[in-house]
Parts: structure tokens; sequence; C-alpha cells
């Protein structure tokens, strides 16, 4: 088991960006959108047998042919200064109950991930993912930052639309980034990278919905995109967005009015002090959910 390589291209001191699927598919959705901008080629992938069970297998003239498992790809881009490694995991590996990678899997993966970006002298790591956070659906997601050492943190507060994850610390228990899109940038700045960690908002009652919450995502990419010192078509994704809004809206409606009220609360408060919804009102949620989904034409 390790990775596969398509390719040996020769590149320039590159920089990686990696994500996996999580709350909202925020990462997943900003970096996919990249792949698809830059014109990206495949550098190679991670054999996927002894993380994931497989989604399908497939069959040719009643031959069963081959298991189908989720990709764990690499890709690459030559540029004018920094090139560029893409890795895109179609799936996190699940423990127990939990979708997100924990144990000796989620370290195996992630350190096959940084082996390929110490093969070719990767300079920086970023990630990215979902901070669920007390904002509303109306306002532009901020993107919250970690990073691995002071320089970074000066850099990245230089950018508009950024809050430093401490600077909230003290308006709610915070202090770790579940999954690999946490677990991914600590491991690197253990192993001497420079990594960063990029996470677009998603409200807190929006955030245990099973829809992607392409606003952060557009919000991580205005980030990333000037980090890297790239220019992108923004099209797909609003169009995304536009969608994804008219869901969000039908489903804002539907909750009780109490829970509207408090939730408008912070439309004119953006220090996010009011708090979270109950947990009678998540329950609520949780219980209309098929009904919430058939009514805007997501099920």
């Amino acid at each position: 088991m390790g990775v596969i390589f398509y390719q040996e291209p020769q590149l320039n001191n590159p920089d990686m960006v990696a994500c996996w699927p999580g709350i909202g598919n925020i990462g997943f959705i900003a970096i996919n959108t990249l792949k698809s901008q830059l014109e990206v080629e495949e550098l190679g992938e991670i054999e996927s047998w002894e993380f994931f069970y497989p989604l399908k297998s497939v069959v040719k003239a009643s031959i069963l042919e081959k298991l189908i498992f989720p990709s764990s790809k690499f890709y690459f881009k030559k540029r004018r200064k920094r090139d560029l490694i893409l890795f895109i995991g179609e799936e996190q590996p699940s423990h127990g109950d939990s979708i997100y990678a924990r144990g000796a899997s989620a370290y195996r993966i992630a350190s096959l991930v940084l082996e390929v970006a110490n093969r070719f002298n990767c300079r920086r790591i970023y990630a990215s993912g979902a901070a669920i956070s007390f904002t509303h659906h109306e306002l532009k997601p901020r993107v919250w930052a970690v990073t691995s050492n002071r320089d970074l943190k000066r850099e990245i507060t230089t950018f508009a639309n950024v809050i430093l994850m401490s600077q909230i610390e003290d308006k709610r228990e915070i202090g770790n980034i579940t999954g690999l899109n946490g677990i991914l940038p600590g491991l690197a700045k253990q192993m001497g990278f420079e990594s960063m960690c990029l996470m677009g908002e998603i409200p807190d009652y929006l955030a245990g919905l099973p829809f992607p919450y392409p606003r952060a995502s557009r919000s991580v990419l205005e980030i990333l995109t000037r980090i890297l010192e790239l220019e992108i078509d923004y099209s797909n994704i609003d169009e995304l967005i536009f969608e994804t809004d008219e869901i969000v809206r039908e489903i804002y409606y539907s909750l009780p009015l109490e829970t509207r009220e408090k939730i408008d609360q912070r439309k004119s408060n953006q220090s996010y002090l009011h708090g979270s919804i109950t947990e009678e009102e998540s329950n609520w949620l949780k219980e209309h959910l098929d009904d919430l989904l058939k009514k805007t034409g997501g099920s």
C-alpha cells in the first residue's frame, strides 16, 4: 500500500493544497473549483483498498471486472513562479460511527500525502474545512485561519475577511479542527513544513444538514487565490451559491418564528455573541429534516 505515481515531473518548490469532504464540503468545493479552473495534470493516487470500503463492483457482460473505491488523487500545475500540487480525497477513512478519520488510518493517509509533499520539495501545505459559527446565512462568511508559525500568522492577517482562531477563543470553546483537514496541517508542522488551515464560516443551524455551503467555499477561495497569486472565474461557484441560497431560504422560513428572530439578531451584531440555537431547536431541525428537503427539492 502506498502512492502510485503516473508521472514524475520536475516541479519548482511547489505549494500543496489538500482537502477531504467535511461539514458543508467547504474546502472540498473550493479545491475542486481550483482543479477545474487550472487545467491540472494527474500526478498520482493513494491506493485506497486498505482505507475504504468499495463503492461498487463493476460488471461487464455478467463478469465482475473490478471494485471501485473512493479516490485519493494528486494533481499538479506548472507555473511561472512556484508550482502547485493539489490533493483531493473523495472520502475520509471513517472510524466507528464517526464520519471523520481518526486513529492509525488518519495518521497513515496524512503521512502518505506528506510523503508526496516531501518527494517534490513542497514549501507549504494548505488545508481547508468548516468553521461552525454563530453567524447568519445572509452575512458574508469569514475565514478562520490557523498557521504553523508567527510569520504565517502575520502574513494571513493582512488579508481582508480573515480572522485568527485565537481571536475568538474567548467567545466560545475552540481549540481543535476535526478530521483530516485538521490532522494534515498539524502533522505537516511536525514534519517541518509550513502549514495553514483556512476554514470558512457556516451557520450553526446549517452545519448538520446534508448539503454543501458554497458561500463559505467562495470566501476560502478568495483568500487562497490571493495567497497563491491565482486568477480564477467564480461563475460556476456563484451558480452553486444561487441554487443553495434558495434551499437555505426555504429552510430558514420553515423554522419557528422565535428561532428566526433569535438568528436575525446576529445580522446587527457581527461580534456573534448571541449564542447558538438551543438543543431543542437543533432537534427540531433534525426531526423535520426530511420534510424540509422534500419541500426544497433536495431529497
